[in-house]
């Protein structure tokens, strides 16, 4: 039930992601006089359909995209002044632009959208990419600000069982009855207390008592705890021994060879546990453009993550962790999000992490559609600063205004990136399945 839960969430939400990327375009088109007959959030057959005004808004069957249809998006032959072509390319350039005229009513020519200036055909093709970027904008002050980051508690998770070789312990070892047992044993500590002060030095936070701890040499310490609700004080005393050595990451350091590079160190051997600790709102601008920066790097190496997961499925290589996802690979996300049973992860971080989810997925429709070709909006874009280029040359150079730029005769182009990315929705589709990637 809680996997179907998380399902049901994650259409949701792409549903209304879809919905406010064509609010994006939608608005602004209206606003500079363009007709937009039709509003539809997915592809297919009609669910459900209302026309208020002279907008059709409806809802389709295939929750995979959505659309408005601006008129007159395409000029004619006659407005751009060229001559029909012959051959297939040419048949298939003329229907097209055909198909825009036959949307234009008669005495609205002025309301088509290539009649818009360039400013205005830029910030309408624009509206549905930063409205994705706006929603993720959103999402991640919400998690940030208002749930936090997993970090380091004040509350003891695990005490160690003995003092032993960082290696053999990384590699799984087992104690023996000759391994001394952890100082945090010796003292008394128990998982659910939470730690107080040591040494006089009140613990606000983890780092709090990792500094005490180096700074002890080795010397007994009081350590105070609360502890079912009461204050109770131990004796406890670090013992000084070879631990891994650790960047300002906290990720462990290895040396030229891969072997982990240790350090003498008092030791207590106990780990917190984790709890979401809420961020500044300052916070949130560098973690969008981090993940907008990600994003674009994984966008960019589409093509090799594309063969990547073609060897797997031939059975050359194993799929790899990190391996780019379609819709199914993120649909199991969020059902193994809405089911995981582990140790402190509850409402609110399932809650984080589904809003996380969707906010990544904003902020892959943002990148994705600025992508510079037909029929994605970056390519509407570049189409409009062509035109608006040679408009201004033409100004500079006292030349007559220029006609509108022939986006028609990309309609080629945009036909054969559609079908690539169905190609690409059927293999990562297929992939999801037999050869899924999990979260765990």
């Amino acid at each position: 039930m809680a996997y179907a839960v998380g399902l049901l969430v994650l259409l949701v939400g792409l549903l209304v992601s879809i919905a406010l990327h064509e609010v994006g375009h939608m608005v602004p088109a209206k606003r500079f006089g363009v007709r937009v007959s039709r509003y539809m959030v997915g592809f297919g057959p009609t669910l459900w359909s209302r026309t208020r005004g002279e907008t059709e808004y409806g809802l389709k069957a295939i929750p995979l995209g959505g659309y408005v249809r601006l008129v007159g998006m395409l000029p004619s032959a006659d407005v751009v002044g060229v001559k029909p072509r012959a051959g297939r390319i040419g048949e298939l350039v003329e229907a097209s632009r055909e198909a825009s005229a036959e949307e234009i009513l008669p005495g609205e020519e002025h309301r088509a959208f290539y009649r818009l200036s360039t400013p205005k055909k830029v910030v309408v093709m624009l509206g549905g990419p930063f409205m994705n970027l706006l929603i993720a904008a959103v999402l991640l002050t919400v998690v940030l600000v208002g749930f936090g980051v997993p970090g380091a508690s004040t509350t003891v998770g695990v005490v160690g069982s003995c003092v032993m070789d960082p290696r053999e312990e990384a590699a799984g070892t087992a104690c023996t009855e000759g391994d001394p047992a952890v100082p945090a044993a010796l003292a008394g500590l128990e998982v659910g207390d939470r730690l107080v002060s040591l040494g006089g030095t009140p613990i606000e936070g983890w780092t709090d008592f990792q500094d005490v701890v180096r700074g002890s040499g080795g010397s007994a310490l009081d350590l105070v705890v609360e502890r079912a609700g009461e204050t109770v004080t131990l004796e406890l005393t670090p013992v000084v021994t070879e631990r891994p050595a650790r960047d300002e990451t906290g990720a462990v350091l290895l040396d030229d060879e891969g072997e982990m590079v240790t350090e003498r160190v008092p030791y207590v051997g106990i780990s917190p546990t984790t709890e979401l600790q809420p961020q500044p709102i300052t916070s949130v601008p560098g973690a969008l453009g981090s993940a907008v920066g990600q994003t674009v790097g994984v966008i960019g190496a589409l093509p090799s993550q594309l063969v990547g997961v073609v060897q797997s499925l031939v059975g050359q290589t194993e799929r790899d962790a990190t391996s780019v996802v379609g819709p199914v690979g993120i649909g199991r996300f969020a059902g193994e999000i809405a089911s995981a049973d582990a140790p402190g992860y509850g409402m609110a971080e399932r809650v984080a992490s589904m809003l996380s989810l969707l906010a990544s997925l904003n902020i892959a429709l943002f990148v994705f559609n600025l992508i510079p070709l037909l029929p994605l909006d970056g390519g509407h874009v570049v189409g409009a600063l062509w035109e608006g280029a040679k408009r201004q040359v033409a100004r500079v150079r006292g030349l007559p205004r220029p006609a509108p730029a022939d986006v028609a005769r990309m309609m080629p182009l945009a036909y054969g990136v559609f079908a690539v990315l169905v190609v690409m929705g059927v293999l990562l589709m297929y992939a999801d399945l037999v050869k899924p990637v999990t979260l765990g």
